[in-house]
């Protein structure tokens, strides 16, 4: 029969302690020669709280619900941006004859009311997009789009406080409100997660800014390199194949990258 003898069970608590502050110390050291080599330091393991969409939900709880709610800034991180249909409201004649509308005439109405768009994409955009954005004047004026070839996360930030990250691009198959049976299959959170929201808002910005332009490989694959924007300031708008840039004021909000 095993007896519980307290030496050997403070011994072990012991050499768990020691194995653990030995850990930490190879984590530090390991953070201070990173830091040092001028590598992004991996930060200590922590909990985040997330909401899982799946689908659908992609639709109904970001673009159908979170998206309208911004009052301050909504920035889109996208490999591939295409056009992106969603229903027609309520009670207009389109919504009654089961037509859907383009969800840039829902981008339009945020920048009516001051919000702040950024997109920041990979590929250029589609000709249905293209073609819609042409039809939408005031949304020419206040959509903010920037291309870098090596952009393939897909993000929505909206207002500095809720951050979505996952697989699906700003295109009708990942986003739009197409039925189960003929959408991508989607996962991606939702979170209101502070060092992530900060994390992932200052990689933003440092593409947008043109700040990790001057060493990248594919420079040449670049039809125009965000850091020949340089003396501008971030909310410049560099309107594509319109040839057409807007000096605009930055609007700051909580969370917002200064």
């Amino acid at each position: 029969m095993c007896r519980y003898s307290p030496g050997v069970a403070m011994r072990g608590v012991i050499a768990r302690a020691a194995h653990r502050s030995a850990r930490e110390r190879r984590g530090r050291a390991g953070r201070e020669r990173a830091a040092a080599a001028g590598a992004r330091a991996v930060p200590a393991e922590r909990q985040a709280g997330v909401w899982l969409l799946d689908g659908m939900d992609h639709y109904e709880r970001l673009i159908a619900t979170e998206l309208p709610s911004a009052r301050v800034a909504v920035w889109i991180g996208t490999a591939n941006l295409k056009e992106l249909r969603v229903p027609a409201p309520p009670g207009t004649r389109a919504r009654a004859r089961g037509q859907g509308m383009s969800v840039l005439e829902q981008l339009q109405a945020l920048g009516d009311a001051g919000v702040e768009l950024r997109v920041l994409h990979g590929k250029e955009p589609s000709r249905p997009f293209a073609t819609e954005l042409a039809r939408l004047p005031r949304l020419r004026k206040e959509l903010a789009l920037r291309q870098c070839p090596r952009v393939h996360f897909k993000v929505i930030v909206i207002d500095g406080r809720l951050l979505y990250l996952g697989s699906a691009n700003f295109t009708g198959a990942g986003l739009g409100a197409r039925s189960e049976g003929r959408r991508n299959f989607e996962l991606g959170v939702l979170t209101t997660d502070e060092y992530l929201l900060d994390t992932v808002q200052s990689r933003f910005e440092a593409i947008w800014s043109g700040r990790e332009c001057q060493h990248c490989g594919v420079r040449r694959l670049c039809a125009r390199p965000l850091d020949r924007l340089g003396a501008k300031r971030p909310g410049v708008a560099e309107l594509q194949g319109g040839g057409k840039t807007r000096i605009r004021s930055q609007k700051t909000g909580t969370g917002t990258v200064p």
